[in-house]
């Protein structure tokens, strides 16, 4: 059955613990990209106007357990006031007599955001008794951090032991339904892009996709394991020597499907990540002593004309290193097409989220994902503890109220 999401709480008077993703990235202790923050507003603003408080909880990097001033959430508590253009307090820590105090005093529309959960190795052990501290913190629980919803973590899945009714926030149900839109629902053919560096990463995905989809694009560093299974010589390309016998397996078992798995047909190669420029050859052209470091203008051409009457796209991972300008129009011009092409699109990864961006077409894309390993775990098949640990929705009681 579907969870619960919190528009189906009755808030009015309650606080809520709000498991957020605010593992934003910081310099000299200023946080230099909002995103994760930005995309939790739309929930604690619905909070807020059906007049809830709440205890927000986030990790901060990998602090090993222990507290370490460089991974406090103190500039998280500056940007999220700056963002809601009101005061938001952080707690000395995440649990404890004081914490429990700070809570018990919130006001509706009033938020208090705790210290770093990762300061307790708790946390991570998803142990019980944290679990059930955070718990006493609030009447329900509320998960809106998708990007962590692969982690069986006290805040994430033991809490919803003591804490109910556990639902979702907006930015995991928006995750959750688009996500389903490729797993369970999707509108045929579904094209799958996949690119990144290497073919193990990515092994599970590949093998759970050639399932789903009708088309599979395969760019980035990976393409060269599968180039060299074909029998193709790739210079100083990347190639895992391991998993080209498992690359030839995933090529006869496309066509025996049959699935249109289709590579590059050119590459932009150089000796070095650190030339300045590439040259564009063909992908069975590769001098010996250069590596392929994108794909080539034919090669996004050869992939934008296989969208052609596609239905639903899933992307993830990059067409080539596009964080250096020499080897970044592959993916700039591939996200581009894909944008113009119309078809619903579901983007995931950091990499490719960030390569979209670069290309200026985000807001052109279906939906992007904020996640990077819950994203691929999902498509992968697997149940995430996160998402296990919600709620599920009575079809009798639409309206919860919280304990």
């Amino acid at each position: 059955m579907p969870k619960l999401n919190i528009q189906d709480l009755d808030l009015g008077g309650k606080r809520l613990f709000l498991r957020g993703d605010l593992n934003a990235p910081l310099s000299h202790g200023t946080i230099t990209d909002a995103t994760r923050i930005e995309a939790l507003l739309p929930t604690i603003r619905h909070a807020q106007r059906k007049g809830a408080s709440a205890v927000l909880a986030s990790h901060l990097g990998r602090p090993k357990g222990k507290p370490e001033a460089k991974y406090s959430l103190a500039p998280v508590a500056i940007k999220l006031s700056e963002l809601l253009g009101r005061p938001v307090p952080i707690a000395p820590d995440c649990v404890g007599q004081q914490v429990e105090a700070l809570a018990k005093g919130l006001k509706p529309g009033e938020l208090l955001l705790l210290e770093n959960l990762r300061f307790h190795a708790e946390e991570e052990a998803n142990d019980p008794t944290f679990a059930q501290a955070l718990a006493r913190l609030a009447d329900c629980y509320v998960n809106d951090a998708f990007a962590a919803a692969h982690r069986a973590h006290a805040s994430i899945a033991a809490i919803t032991r003591f804490l109910q009714p556990a639902a979702a926030g907006l930015l995991m149900q928006r995750e959750l339904e688009s996500l389903d839109r490729i797993v369970s629902r999707p509108e045929r053919p579904l094209i799958a892009i996949l690119g990144g560096a290497k073919v193990g990463e990515k092994l599970a995905l590949i093998e759970h996709l050639l399932k789903k989809v009708e088309k599979l694009l395969i760019g980035g560093g990976m393409a060269f394991t599968f180039l060299r299974a074909q029998g193709l010589e790739v210079g100083r390309s990347l190639v895992e020597p391991d998993l080209i016998e498992t690359a030839c397996r995933i090529l006869v078992e496309a066509r025996a499907r049959p699935i249109d798995l289709l590579l590059p047909v050119d590459a932009v190669v150089a000796a070095s990540l650190d030339d300045d420029a590439g040259e564009v050859v063909a992908i069975e052209k590769i001098p010996s002593e250069m590596m392929g470091l994108d794909i080539g203008p034919a090669t996004v051409e050869h992939f934008k004309a296989a969208l052609a009457g596609g239905r639903t796209i899933v992307w993830n991972g990059p067409m080539g290193v596009f964080e250096k300008a020499a080897f970044a129009d592959g993916t700039v011009n591939l996200a581009r097409a894909v944008a113009e092409s119309g078809i619903f699109t579901v983007i995931g990864g950091g990499d490719t989220v960030a390569a979209v961006h670069q290309a200026g077409v985000v807001d052109k894309m279906g939906y992007v994902s904020t996640a990077g390993g819950a994203f691929l775990e999902y498509l992968e098949g697997r149940t995430l503890p996160g998402v296990a640990a919600l709620t599920e929705r009575r079809e009798q009681e639409p309206d919860t109220r919280c304990e």
